[in-house]
């Protein structure tokens, strides 16, 4: 059956979203329709509103949630109707080199690069208004209901409360797997993190977990400060307290640049700033922000002829499927926690709102 529900559609850039009745189809083989209990916003969400990151209109944005599902397609039999699921931005097809290599996650099926914004069959599951809305990185969760590949969907412990868990379906495991899968972070090493938004944060967290025994935390905005040292940051540095340039400032600080930096913001000059301030010869920075459309990075090659290593990471390094289910559990076994994340929590029709709070910093 189609089901009508409510949706925030995004007709064009740079507009609020309009709350709508959309229909949405169906599963199709392989495939599962989710009703979405929590979903948060994210940065990239905003990213495609202003242009950052380029999808085609009119779309249902959202990416970072948790639900329940109401039905599956032909053929799903590893989830049935009634499981609590966590939908995955970075699907596990299981049969890509990426899938099948030990160190890669981003699965030749995501859309996160080529931005479709259609089902893997090259068709859209949502109608509005007589018209076909584009899906979000194969997830879409601002609605009620959605539609996802079974490749894309994570089984999860029934007593994980969702509304705290759809965090692990984006910010909190981008960051802290950016420190403890991708960089790999050893214990009594230093780092910098640029940018202290829920996943800058989450950062810090996978940092501390990690043992570093300096993390510092860098942000334009210092009302971000006290929950960054809540979470583990040791130092808390705003570069417009200084004159010179922030990787200088950093090297200063630690005598030779610290070991690992991590630049969650998506802006190219921080980018570049954090593969300067780490250790000239074995320093290790990572992208973990999503780089601007159309911008380019200048930078001295000489930075990584004397060795530093300069690489992304997307959705933490992890295995989606694998390893979502992973974190839940020792998020229930409070082995992390996810509350300092969370600081509004807004009814679904109050989503404007939400994206305004984001947008000032809150």
């Amino acid at each position: 059956q189609v089901i009508k529900c409510k949706a925030a559609v995004m007709w064009e850039a740079n507009k609020p979203f309009s709350i709508e009745e959309v229909e949405v189809a169906p599963p199709k083989a392989h495939e599962v329709r989710i009703k979405i209990m929590a979903t948060g916003i994210c940065r990239s969400d905003d990213h495609v509103i202003t242009g950052g990151l380029v999808m085609p209109f009119p779309i249902i944005l959202g990416h970072e949630a948790a639900g329940v599902v109401e039905s599956v397609g032909q053929g799903v039999t590893s989830i049935k109707p009634g499981d609590k699921v966590i939908p995955l931005f970075v699907p596990q097809c299981g049969e890509c080199n990426s899938c099948l290599s030990t160190k890669g996650n981003l699965c030749n099926k995501n859309d996160v690069g080529s931005g479709t914004g259609f089902m893997p069959d090259g068709t859209t599951r949502f109608t509005c208004k007589g018209k076909a809305i584009h899906h979000f990185i194969g997830t879409s969760t601002f609605t009620e209901y959605t539609v996802v590949h079974e490749s894309a969907v994570a089984k999860i412990d029934s007593a994980a409360p969702l509304e705290k868990v759809c965090l692990i379906g984006c910010g909190f495991s981008t960051g802290y797997g950016a420190a403890v899968q991708t960089a790999k972070v050893e214990p009594g090493s230093t780092c910098a993190i640029f940018g202290l938004g829920g996943v800058g944060l989450s950062v810090v967290m996978g940092c501390k977990a990690a043992g570093a025994s300096r993390i510092i935390a860098v942000d334009i905005n210092s009302d971000k400060f006290a929950k960054a040292k809540e979470l583990g940051a040791t130092d808390c540095v705003n570069p417009k307290d200084f004159k010179k340039p922030i990787h200088e400032v950093l090297i200063e600080m630690t005598g030779c640049g610290v070991d690992y930096s991590f630049e969650v913001i998506g802006r190219t000059e921080t980018m570049a700033a954090a593969l300067a301030c780490c250790q000239y010869n074995y320093g290790v920075s990572v992208i973990v922000g999503v780089p601007p459309a159309a911008q380019k990075i200048t930078f001295d090659p000489m930075l990584l002829f004397t060795g530093r290593t300069w690489k992304g990471s997307v959705f933490g390094g992890w295995k989606s499927k694998d390893s979502v289910p992973r974190l839940v559990s020792d998020y229930m076994k409070k082995k992390f926690v996810l509350d300092p994340l969370i600081t509004h929590t807004l009814p679904f029709t109050k989503i404007n709102e939400g994206f305004d709070l984001l947008r000032t910093g809150k």
